[in-house]
């Protein structure tokens, strides 16, 4: 069951992020091209102000999904319903507090934002915006935490699908027709809106047992105040750059971080999809066999990490190209800088080569002995993106932040190998080492060969290309290296392989 639904959680992934990435490319061309760079940069940072608005959530639905590991693997229906309860209660009290954090911000920001758009529409857009979370909050929140420590996360996927498609096209038609980001954002609240009615419904069908007015369990997500200072320190750390862009350097610059780190999130969707499809796994496993679950943290730590380089040296190779391709007629301001390709690269390796580690502290509950750790990462992030802006513009943002990943990356290495695989950090570095070789040895031959795809047929080939000769290589380097893991991951897709096969006889 478990196998299956990892299997399931990882394939639809996958589905929403071609569909994602396919619209990702197309929409923000079209809103540059449309209503200029500007409004692209007003639409990205909005984007970030809801990110730290988040902070109201944030905490409880990490500690909620943690606590219902163990009562979802004992089918303990009371357990999980005085869980939701108390999520649920949690929920509808901040979603109070986050419904006047909307309004006070579709205020605030349209009055201080330095911008050719009007100040009726700075307001329409984030408050319409903000409002799918208030909805969020109340309604649907608690239940999506549920399918996921189920492992049935692919069912919020594919309602997501769904709605995803359905805004996009909207989205498309709107622009092409010569409506204003007004009426962009109210279809963008009203198809959201039916994602929330898709997903009640479901729960509703198929969860007839759940009963939010038990006694609430609030014990249970004790924690949540130790993974809120976790989640905001790790939200400030991840959508600094933006704000102290926005604030320092203005909007247009604002949009050409955002259109590097589009291509980058792309590859980020791909491999967060690998991991949610993991954690689910690794949850589970560690309640119940500690031998397993450190055989089963081997496999993906070295697995994952391969796929992690593998992927970020094929986006090096044609980051510059595809932005050539992707910003030709837009001359407002200058997309091309072979820098930023090398510092996202660097940024966005050190930021998720070491998720393992961090899922092992998030699996073993070590919310509260890792807080400090992670309120420093942000600090400094924000201390030295703050000094550099000044003198170096948006090379200092990323400077901050690589900066910040250095002491963060390291320190998580050797708190989950002491702490709780309870062995030498040696390991995991050693894993380092090859891929950061490997990765190396790829650039450097790339360069000597002159990539330069210059149409977007050609992009695709080389792309393809460089996938099926880049990953292998990967792949069965880490395998020599490590034998023992190598052996386990082919005994773990042989019994994927096995359940598929048995099921569609």
């Amino acid at each position: 069951m478990k196998a299956r639904r990892s299997f399931y959680n990882m394939t639809f992934g996958f589905i929403s992020q071609i569909v994602t990435i396919a619209f990702g490319i197309l929409i923000p061309r079209l809103f540059i091209l449309k209503l200029g760079s500007e409004a692209n940069g007003f639409m990205a940072s909005i984007g970030q102000i809801f990110v730290y608005m988040s902070i109201l959530e944030a905490g409880v639905g990490t500690a909620t999904i943690q606590a219902l590991y163990k009562p979802l693997s004992l089918d303990d229906k009371y357990s999980i319903n005085s869980i939701l309860s108390a999520t649920s209660k949690y929920y509808k009290k901040t979603g109070r507090f986050y419904l006047l954090a909307v309004l006070t911000m579709s205020i605030v920001y349209s009055v201080c934002i330095k911008s050719e758009i009007n100040n009726v529409s700075v307001f329409l857009v984030i408050l319409l915006t903000g409002m799918v979370g208030v909805i969020n909050f109340f309604f649907q929140a608690k239940f999506k935490l549920l399918l996921t420590a189920e492992g049935k996360g692919y069912i919020v996927t594919n309602i997501g699908i769904i709605i995803n498609i359905l805004t996009n096209i909207t989205k498309i038609t709107l622009l092409m027709l010569g409506y204003n980001i007004i009426l962009i954002q109210l279809a963008y609240f009203i198809i959201n809106v039916l994602q929330m009615i898709l997903i009640s419904l479901y729960i509703k069908k198929k969860y007839k047992w759940i009963n939010l007015n038990v006694k609430p369990n609030y014990s249970a997500i004790s924690q949540k105040n130790s993974v809120l200072i976790h989640e905001i320190s790790t939200m400030i750390f991840n959508n600094t750059d933006v704000f102290i862009l926005t604030i320092f350097c203005g909007l247009k610059v604002v949009s050409i971080y955002v259109m590097y780190n589009l291509v980058f999130q792309m590859i980020n969707n791909f491999i967060n999809n690998i991991n949610s499809a993991a954690v689910f796994t690794l949850g589970s496993t560690y309640y119940e066999n500690r031998n397993k679950f450190l055989s089963l943290y081997d496999a993906y730590e070295l697995y994952y990490m391969a796929t992690v380089f593998a992927l970020y040296s094929i986006t090096y190779i044609l980051v510059l190209p595809f932005m050539k391709l992707y910003t030709a007629g837009i001359t407002d301001i200058n997309y091309i800088d072979s820098w930023l390709p090398i510092l996202f690269v660097t940024l966005n390796l050190m930021s998720f080569a070491r998720i393992p580690g961090v899922n092992a502290i998030s699996v073993a509950g070590h919310f509260k002995k890792t807080q400090n750790r992670t309120i420093l990462e942000a600090a400094i992030n924000i201390v030295v993106s703050l000094i550099c802006v000044n003198k170096f513009g948006i090379y200092g943002v990323l400077i901050g932040t690589i900066i910040a990943l250095l002491y963060r990356t390291n320190d998580i290495i050797i708190y989950t190998s002491r702490r709780i695989l309870k062995r030498s950090s040696l390991i995991t570095y050693k894993r380092w080492l090859v891929n950061i070789v490997l990765f190396l040895s790829i650039v450097v031959t790339s360069n000597k060969l002159n990539i330069a795809p210059n149409s977007y047929i050609k992009f695709a080939k080389t792309g393809f290309i460089l996938l099926i000769i880049i990953f292998p290589i990967f792949f069965i380097v880490v395998s020599v290296f490590e034998i023992k893991s190598f052996k386990y991951a082919l005994g773990f897709v042989k019994k994927y392989l096995n359940i598929f096969t048995n099921k569609f006889k």
